[in-house]
């Protein structure tokens, strides 16, 4: 099936047609998310809500215009790395948590992995309508795939039904309109886009046209310089590029990803 060709501007709508339509939503398992080393969204202070403050401030300051030059929809942030299991997903969803804490912030996961939704997994929203089926179906409200959570300011769109043509939905008219749509809808949200790997799938490349900033997630002693040299000059020479280089000790989920270090930087420069 095509993907849709006409700008959707239709979030709000909780009436549609004269059908009163009910949004998702899932209370968060804190205990889950504390066990797997992530950020908790509670009072108390951590190592890694602290180091997390340290990934987001600079993306913040880009979003809002007053840090590094950024390209358009500066407040779309993708985050991906070069090869599977270096972190990624686990970095997305630490960086919406903490970005959710702002007082001023809200904040919009998308799991753009379409093909292995983690995201939508961890946060048991793997079944269901989403971002895909959004794509090809003209009936849905963006309202209508988008899940709310027990964090008031933290959304999700799930990576829905999987589809053949994944990489042509991404990469769509109606995918272009959807990202600018989400990036000026709300003047104090941050869209967190979780993509598959760049050197594995595609469809990392086409959303990376769509974004204005960008994180590359490396594994310590494991991500040669090279595989990310490759991956980067897959990106345009003007996209900003944040690094995480992150110690693994195991898998989503199981044990600890922690931030070690972030710099910023330009795609194929030194």
């Amino acid at each position: 099936m095509p993907a849709k060709q006409e700008p959707k501007n239709r979030e709000p709508a909780t009436i549609l047609h004269g059908v009163k339509r009910t949004r998702r939503s899932v209370t968060l398992d804190l205990q889950r998310i504390r066990d797997a080393g992530m950020v908790v969204p509670d009072g108390n202070r951590s190592r890694i809500k602290e180091e997390y403050r340290h990934v987001k401030r600079p993306l913040l300051l880009n979003a809002s215009g007053k840090g590094a030059a950024v390209r358009e929809n500066p407040n779309v942030i993708m985050v991906t790395s070069s090869q599977p299991g270096e972190g990624k997903t686990f970095t997305s969803i630490n960086l919406a948590l903490s970005i959710a804490a702002e007082r001023d912030r809200t904040v919009l996961l998308v799991d753009a992995d379409v093909l292995k939704p983690t995201v939508s997994k961890f946060f048991g929203v793997e079944t269901g309508q989403g971002l895909v089926d959004f794509l090809i179906d003209d009936t849905l409200d963006l309202a209508d795939v988008l899940v709310e959570t027990s964090v008031p300011s933290l959304t999700l769109l799930p990576a829905g039904n999987g589809h053949h043509l994944s990489t042509e939905l991404l990469g769509s008219e109606s995918m272009h309109a959807l990202v600018k749509e989400m990036s000026t809808r709300y003047s104090d949200r941050i869209i967190i886009m979780d993509s598959p790997p760049l050197l594995a799938t595609t469809e990392a490349r086409v959303l990376a046209g769509l974004v204005g900033q960008l994180i590359m997630v490396v594994e310590a002693e494991r991500t040669r310089q090279s595989m990310v040299k490759e991956a980067l000059a897959l990106l345009e020479p003007d996209m900003t590029v944040g690094f995480v280089l992150n110690k693994s000790r195991g898998t989503l989920g199981n044990d600890y990803y922690g931030p070690y270090y972030y710099a910023y930087g330009e795609a194929g420069r030194e």
